[in-house]
């Protein structure tokens, strides 16, 4: 065999754990591995491109260009890998330079090229061996990665899904199964004994921040006037929770497949609903500039009925005139005052709006700090500004970034010592994703501002439920295989039935939202065996229940989220910041947006 290509091997010794799990995947088949963010899912990557790349081709994808560019100095840096091994292709290369690049072993790419490439008929999976999807949370629906998979195992390919977080919904956890054919699932949760050496420690601490009495006039107003478009809907047969979008936009869906005649009327409400709840947002959990900015695009558009309806209530005249006249929401200043505690740390700060990241990066300049904002290509950021970008955050020529989602997952962010949430974000993989950029190399903190009595408590509430349901569900996997995914709850006996349950009116509204258990444990251990259930490290306080987030008097207060220690993606200990209780049992009932 003098012509057979050279055996490709890993420069340093992989971990032992990175050795067990890439003998999984070659031993059991189609497999889907869940591992904390920086314990090195790439090298498992190149592991079984090692083992495969003699049998057949292997491709590596990635959502994104620079995750794909990435990938390609790292594997020609971390293994014996020639460039002529190696191809790295995009949606920029030649079409007529693509033949050529996909004669070599490896291909690294983007999965929205490979889809085109394979419909056009410029690539042909014939005599792949390997096809590793990395972020393989986002094989769902219409996704690339969905029409690759199948196509990659119709050649009897193998199937490898990487990702730190597949997410909280057991509907969409089967979604990603069924998408890329999995039948083996390999977890590793920060606290297992197999990877606990190499987490670094990761401080989170939750500060929360009260809105200034002005604000909290404003929001009584918007609430009320959301109260009453919602029971305008609901008097239509209409019926939806509004504490954010996402229940709103289905129940768009459910009135856009109405046959009545209400349908019209019913959608002009919801137009005006869905603005009132957007505004509400803002002013809740980002700030007054950002929330004054989009009532003006809101005036800027063509006028509808649902539109008049809100800019000409009296009561929307009186909201404007209370933000013209109030300070800035006060998490900023706190934002600019944890920053001056810690002038020579490197922050990385989330935002969820463009308008609000380059508010904040401004705030800080104007405070000595050398803040620069980042975003997507949507926001007209290119790609070549956002690489000389992350080029001088490595440098140090600025000492903090302010990213919108794009920072979150697919780009090769520098080091931080701090990473800052300006609001907490109720998607579990977005909170997990955002974490993991501190704590990598060394150890870590993570800072998560929280409005008390808003939708900040509410999310903050919501990701930490799902993510501890998605623990469960892939634990469940990894213990019990693929198949537990559709086995349904055992029913309670009878004898161990609960009593009479609370009315549904006198619920909270988030009890509603989310499921009714006790508090997150301290640091939950995903089970390891089918026999072995999982242990748990410190309970929460009974007391510290999900906040309150209804407008009418409910029988529990609303309280801050307690300190707890989050599984992923490092160990965690968390810490409260503040001179006294924001939520004490003496204080009056938070009024929450009813939802």
């Amino acid at each position: 065999m003098e012509n057979a290509p050279a055996e490709i091997s890993l420069k340093l010794p992989p971990r032992a754990y990175q050795l067990e799990i890439a003998h999984s995947c070659l031993s059991a088949g189609n497999t889907l591995v869940v591992l904390p963010t920086g314990l090195g899912k790439t090298l498992i990557a190149f592991l079984l491109i090692s083992h495969k790349a003699n049998e057949g081709k292997c491709f590596l994808l990635a959502p994104t260009r620079p995750l794909c560019e990435q990938h390609y100095k790292t594997l020609l840096t971390q293994t014996s890998a020639k460039e002529t091994d190696v191809s790295l292709v995009s949606g920029k290369t030649a079409a007529s330079q693509r033949a050529g690049l996909y004669s070599r072993r490896i291909i690294i790419s983007t999965p929205q090229c490979i889809k085109n490439d394979l419909l056009s008929g410029r690539l042909s999976f014939a005599g792949t061996s390997l096809c590793i999807f990395d972020e393989a949370h986002r094989a769902v629906g219409n996704y690339s990665y969905t029409f690759v998979a199948k196509t990659a195992a119709a050649q009897n390919s193998l199937l490898v899904g990487l990702t730190a977080s597949p997410g909280g919904n057991k509907k969409k956890i089967q979604e990603i199964v069924d998408a890329l054919l999995i039948k083996n699932v390999q977890i590793l949760d920060a606290t297992d004994p197999k990877i606990s050496q190499y987490v670094k420690p990761l401080d989170v601490t939750w500060v929360p921040v009260a809105l200034s009495k002005e604000l909290r006039a404003a929001k009584e107003i918007a609430d009320l006037m959301a109260k009453e478009q919602a029971e305008k809907l609901r008097s239509m047969g209409f019926f939806s929770r509004f504490y954010s979008k996402k229940p709103l936009l289905e129940l768009r869906a459910r009135i856009l497949a109405d046959k009545g005649g209400r349908r019209f009327a019913a959608l002009s409400h919801h137009s005006t609903l869905f603005n009132l709840v957007h505004i509400l947002e803002l002013l809740e959990t980002q700030g007054v500039a950002t929330c004054k900015k989009y009532i003006e695009k809101l005036r800027a558009r063509t006028p509808t009925k649902a539109l008049l309806r809100l800019l000409q209530d009296y009561r929307f005249a009186k909201f404007e005139k209370i933000l013209e006249d109030s300070a800035e929401h006060p998490k900023l200043a706190k934002l600019v005052e944890l920053i001056k505690a810690a002038p020579a740390d490197k922050y990385l700060i989330f935002a969820q709006y463009r308008f609000q990241v380059e508010k904040i990066a401004q705030e800080l300049v104007s405070h000595g700090t050398h803040a620069r904002p980042f975003m997507g290509k949507k926001d007209g950021f290119t790609q070549e500004l956002q690489k000389l970008t992350i080029e001088a955050f490595r440098n140090g020529e600025f000492d903090a970034m302010v990213a919108t989602s794009i920072g979150e997952e697919g780009l090769d962010i520098p080091l931080v010592d701090t990473v800052i949430f300006f609001e907490p974000i109720p998607s579990e993989i977005r909170s997990i994703q955002r974490r993991g950029r501190a704590g990598r190399a060394k150890a870590g903190k993570v800072i998560i501002l929280l409005t008390e009595g808003t939708r900040d408590e509410a999310f903050y509430w919501a990701s930490k439920n799902r993510e501890k349901k998605m623990k469960s569900i892939v634990g469940g996997m990894a213990a019990y295989g693929v198949s537990s995914l559709k086995k349904k709850e055992p029913a309670q006996p009878a004898a161990q039935q609960p009593a009479a349950r609370q009315p549904a009116s006198e619920k909270s509204s988030l009890q509603k939202t989310l499921p009714k258990t006790k508090p997150a444990s301290a640091a939950t251990h995903l089970p390891q065996a089918a026999n072995k259930p999982a242990p748990t490290g410190k309970q929460m306080p009974e007391d510290g229940k999900n906040p309150q987030a209804a407008g009418k008097p409910a029988p529990q207060e609303a309280q801050t989220p307690p300190a707890t220690k989050e599984g992923i993606p490092a160990k965690e200990k968390a810490t409260r910041i503040f001179a006294k209780p924001p939520l004490s049992k003496k204080k009056k009932q938070s009024k929450l947006t009813d939802f």
